[in-house]
């Protein structure tokens, strides 16, 4: 399946919809079915012990199953996280961009399910996982 918005266009309506978020993400690849995104480390996204916090690895699983998501519906702004389960698997490293590999596993008309793998840039084992679910506003 083929994306339905450029990563030009992505990010163009990010910014407009979630201006909070244009900072810290960046998309690096987005086909319709998969995506994948960096999340720019900055000293915020830290915890003690020198690694990546779990709100921030959510933050970025959460953003990039919306792209992949909107990839493949359009601008549907409205679209909302209705499940979440995130595994963290091994320490991040706090000096290196994480980057979400994402894949739209189902979509149907009023749900998406994706599958996200979560790397410290560089690494071949994934930090985290997480499966994402998202409710697709009906259409009129």
């Amino acid at each position: 399946m083929q994306a339905v918005m450029s990563i030009e266009e992505m990010t163009a309506f990010l910014e407009q919809v979630f201006p909070q978020v244009k900072d810290d993400f960046e998309i690096l690849a987005m086909d319709g079915t998969h995506t994948e995104v960096r999340l720019k480390l900055a000293e915020r996204h830290l915890r003690p012990g020198g690694t990546v916090s779990g709100p921030s690895m959510f933050a970025l699983a959460d953003v990039s199953a919306y792209i992949a998501t909107m990839a493949r519906i359009g601008k549907e702004a409205l679209t909302v996280t209705t499940n979440c389960s995130l595994d963290f698997m091994r320490k991040p490293e706090a000096g290196r961009d994480l980057i979400a590999r994402t894949e739209l596993l189902k979509l149907g008309r009023s749900l998406s399910i994706c599958h996200i793998l979560i790397y410290s840039e560089g690494q071949e084992a994934p930090v985290a996982r997480a499966n994402m679910t998202y409710a697709i506003p009906p259409r009129n």
